[in-house]
């Protein structure tokens, strides 16, 4: 499998959650706000977004409630030009998930509702319904693997993306309130990890995969030894860590003034991916999914923060240096 010319083709498969996101005026706390902004959440749904406001395609396989704000996502994902063929509507109890975040760095709070979880209701059926050999790669974030029938249906996704040569990028993405231990979240994303392709993740989610914080950074080196072509290792301000080829490879972090610390990993993949997808080297695939972080940390929300081309052309030419 050729991990980079899958990717080139610039059009990606990405699986997994769709919600609403809620946030008051820059610098306002939730409980104070009285005027909140409304626009697209959830990690695969934000990455899909950021790819094609970068200029490439993709699909997003999911579920969202038969309600409003299930018809507000699937409005949201058509608006940021997302192919939503593959979002089942479920009824009954099935909810999309809401997050309330502030734009402010000091104090800064997230509330996330994810009882009944409509995306958690991806079946096997509705990823055996996708034609893969449509798509270069396959992406998507921890979460889908939090519960049932996401998670087998997640991991079918995986088999059939192998079968027809697609790679696999892996966003692990470990969110805790989704699991219902934290022995069951590190056994299976460990086990989705092993059969990935590409995988990105912060030291303490490597750590976690790892049984401890400390051994993260082996973690990481240890799979892109064995499994992974590439494996990127994010530090947050201290930068990143990539391995592949048997190299390994330092960049840093474009400092700025941050409004926020959410939607950064999600702008930081499909800026990569992108990059990678229009046939540039590995290091500045890195930092212009840097840029792309750096843009949406600096800006209220996160769909609608993610940078266009121009965007992302304009920051790198005033930002030279990283840290």
């Amino acid at each position: 499998m050729n991990v980079l010319a899958g990717i080139s083709l610039n059009n990606f498969l990405v699986v997994g959650r769709v919600g609403m996101d809620l946030f008051p005026e820059p610098g306002m706390a939730i409980e104070t706000g009285d005027n909140f902004t409304a626009d697209m959440g959830g990690s695969s749904a934000n990455i899909a977004a950021g790819i094609v406001k970068l200029g490439g395609k993709a699909m997003l396989v999911t579920s969202v409630s038969d309600d409003a704000v299930g018809r507000f996502c699937l409005n949201k994902l058509r608006h940021y030009g997302v192919d939503t063929s593959h979002v089942k509507v479920v009824g009954g109890e099935a909810r999309n998930s809401l997050a309330l975040y502030e734009s402010r760095v000091a104090g800064h709070q997230s509330v996330i509702y994810r009882n009944g979880a409509a995306d958690f209701r991806m079946s096997i059926n509705d990823v055996e319904a996708v034609d893969y050999s449509q798509f270069g790669a396959l992406v998507t974030a921890g979460t889908v693997f939090a519960a049932e029938p996401s998670r087998t249906a997640s991991f079918r996704a995986f088999e059939l993306a192998h079968e027809k040569g697609l790679p696999i990028i892996f966003d692990i993405d470990y969110r805790p309130y989704s699991w219902p231990s934290p022995e069951i979240a590190a056994a299976v994303l460990s086990k989705a990890g092993a059969v990935s392709d590409v995988i990105v993740g912060n030291d303490e989610e490597f750590g976690f995969m790892a049984g401890g914080i400390e051994k993260g950074l082996e973690k990481a080196r240890e799979l892109a030894a064995t499994t992974a072509s590439i494996v990127v290792y994010k530090m947050g301000e201290l930068g990143a860590i990539t391995f592949a080829n048997g190299e390994e490879l330092h960049t840093g972090i474009y400092p700025v003034t941050a409004l926020k610390p959410t939607g950064a990993g999600d702008s930081f993949m499909a800026g990569m991916l992108s990059s990678l997808a229009a046939g540039m080297d590995l290091k500045t695939a890195i930092l212009r999914g840097s840029a792309c972080a750096a843009i949406v940390v600096a800006k209220p929300g996160c769909a609608p923060a993610m940078p266009y081309p121009d965007d992302l052309e304009k920051f790198l030419s005033n930002h030279s240096d990283q840290t």
